[in-house]
């Protein structure tokens, strides 16, 4: 799930032993061997220094699941491989699981042994510490990871601060109620640690990842942040968007696939806007702007309404925060919630979501798609005034 708002992919992990395949056939004179367990150990090694490297104090990572080729020496030069690797990482208190880099690794054997020449991700996005050296800032909600050339990390500190609690507020404890940010140092670094087009990226200030590897339900979250257009926002605009991201976290494992992006959205803006003491016009001003030239939506957002780079997708944003806001006005804050949680619920596999979102509307609120769209757009036409 990404949002405009929010953030990132990171950590370490502390794992004890290198995990390995059952050893290739052996080479004549059991070189093949030899070096598998030679480069196992020189990949221990550079797990255990990972922290020092990386500027991740205290956190620990391993290497597993290691494929090292079979074969002859490299004739003519210094003998050289390439294997391949699953780097799992864990930062103690942030991370349930370990999350996992996979990664390709280039060798050379010289006098010493083997050494590492080159490691890089091998599928998906970098890992941060690969864009350069890394600092840290940690408070008492939050922990951010920066680029040593990039802004300072403990910028972010209070904001994160903030955000955990008033998401607590809303959402309660059951999640860690801990928040982890990335911040690369610039915005082509900020597409690249989520794999994606810069130019598709450009504006958002944030977005929140899960990290691969993790089981189900207990994914290991990231608010990565785009160090540019985050710079853009005023004061009260950034802690918008880290406490909207922080409720992407806090309700990650209440939201699946087929929950609808205009509830997910909607949710962590309303949980972000929420006791700001900010009027809907104030909140929404695309959509006021659209309502009072005579633009007017006939429906709640659907899901392509918010990708990327799409037309509208600021008032598709204002219209899901509506949304929300008019079921905690109406029908009350644990209402909402209630309904989210109700429609991340496991009997969503397989089921039609139009029928089934208007099926949990009337057993939770008391009322209907039809009728709640009927209020919904009410809401939408008073923003004129």
């Amino acid at each position: 799930m990404l949002s405009r708002r929010g953030a990132l992919l990171l950590a370490a992990g502390g794992l004890a032993q290198l995990s390995l395949p059952p050893a290739a056939p052996a080479a004549p004179g059991g070189r093949a061997v030899d070096r598998r367990a030679e480069v196992a150990g020189v990949l221990a090694d550079r797990a255990r220094s990972l922290p020092a490297r990386s500027g991740l104090a205290g956190a620990e990572a391993v290497y597993r699941n290691l494929v090292v080729p079979s074969g002859p020496a490299s004739a003519g030069g210094p003998e050289r491989l390439t294997a391949s690797a699953e780097l799992a990482l864990r930062i103690a208190g942030y991370d349930e699981y370990p999350v996992v880099y996979p990664r390709r690794i280039e060798l050379v054997r010289d006098p010493g042994g083997w050494r590492v020449e080159r490691e890089e991700a091998a599928g998906g996005p970098p890992a941060l510490w690969d864009l350069g050296p890394v600092r840290t800032a940690s408070g008492a909600h939050c922990l951010v990871l920066g680029l040593a050339d990039g802004p300072d990390p403990a910028g972010l500190v209070p904001v994160g601060d903030r955000a955990v609690p008033a998401v607590n507020a809303v959402w309660g404890g059951a999640w860690p109620g801990r928040l982890l940010l990335e911040l690369p140092a610039t915005e082509p670094q900020f597409a690249r640690l989520l794999d994606a087009d810069p130019a598709g990226w450009t504006g958002m200030a944030a977005v929140t990842v899960a990290a691969p590897g993790a089981p189900r339900h207990t994914p290991a979250d990231r608010v990565v942040i785009n160090p540019e257009a985050f710079g853009r926002l005023s004061d009260f605009g950034r802690q918008v968007v880290v406490t909207h991201e922080t409720t992407h976290v806090a309700t990650r494992a209440d939201t699946r696939a087929w929950t609808p992006l205009w509830l997910s959205e909607g949710v962590a803006d309303w949980t972000a806007y929420r006791d700001s003491g900010r009027r809907p016009q104030q909140i929404a001003p695309e959509l006021t702007r659209d309502v009072q030239a005579g633009r007017l939506p006939t429906a709640l957002p659907a899901d392509a309404d918010f990708a990327a780079g799409a037309t509208g997708i600021a008032q598709a944003y204002e219209q899901s925060w509506l949304a929300c806001d008019l079921i905690a006005r109406r029908y009350g804050t644990e209402r909402l919630v209630a309904f989210y949680r109700a429609v991340g619920g496991d009997d969503g596999q397989g089921a039609d979501r139009e029928q089934r979102t208007d099926r949990l509307l009337r057993e939770v609120l008391g009322t209907g798609s039809a009728e709640f769209t009927r209020l919904w757009l009410a809401e939408v036409a008073a923003l004129k005034g």
